[in-house]
Formats: C-alpha cells, structure tokens, sequence
C-alpha cells in the first residue's frame, strides 16, 4: 500500500507559504507557513499532521491488540502532542483515555504499552515516545 501527499511552497522560509494535498483528498491545497508552524497563524503544520498521524495510527493499532487479547473497547480516545527542538522531533507523547469493558488494569497498561511499540508511526519516529494511559471505569 503507498499513500501520496503534496506540499507547494511559495516564496522564501518565513515569509512564504504554502499548502498540503492528500491523495484522499481529506487535505485539499490546506494553507501552511511560518506563522502557523511557529506562531498562532491559521493553517496546519508538519508537526500538527505528524501528532494526528500518531493519535490515529496508535488508537488504531491499540484496537487490533485489544481484539486479539478478547477485548473490545468502547472508547479509544489518543491525543498526541509532538514536540519540534531544534529542528527535530524529539518526542510525541500520547494521552490515552480509554474505556474498554472488562480488561484489568495490568493487561490494559500491557496491550497500550504493546500499541505504542508496534505502531506504524511511533516505528516511523525517532524519537522519545511517551504514554500515559487512563483506563475510564
């Protein structure tokens, strides 16, 4: 399986812009610059799609997991917050809230601890990966 996206950008690094389209077309030329990257501008960043991509990849994988250990969750709800210094990601670190009837609390910490390992994004990263995991009673 391949996915494509595209990034156009016009102009010099800060005062430029640009926008990203996805194959799906989800995204469809959404703005992006300096001042949505680095300040409070209107537009998406690398880092904001990069942090949504490691929330939904994780939720996802921690739902696979979950089903082959004979549970099924009611409620995944992942928020990822990247961290962009320097030039580099040095971390996502993920806040799981999660309902999921049935599951211990050990096994809960162990499939979520198996999602975050095995992901797709969080083996894409390299970088510090963090997880807080809540299991809602």
């Amino acid at each position: 399986m391949k996915r494509t996206a595209t990034a156009v950008w016009n102009g010099s690094g800060k005062e430029g812009s640009g926008h990203l389209s996805t194959q799906s077309t989800t995204l469809s030329k959404t703005q992006y610059s300096y001042l949505s990257r680095f300040e409070s501008g209107v537009g998406t960043n690398p880092e904001e799609l990069v942090a949504a991509a490691h929330a939904g990849c994780f939720s996802m994988k921690l739902s696979f997991v979950l089903g082959a250990a004979g549970f099924t969750p009611e409620s995944l709800e992942s928020t990822a917050t990247v961290t962009l210094d320097n030039g580099a990601i040095t971390s996502s670190n993920i806040v799981l809230n999660a309902k999921v009837p049935g599951i211990s609390e050990e096994k809960f910490k162990e499939c979520a601890e198996d999602a975050k390992a095995n992901c797709p994004i969080s083996k894409l990263l390299n970088a510090e990966i963090g997880l807080e995991a809540n299991l809602i009673k």
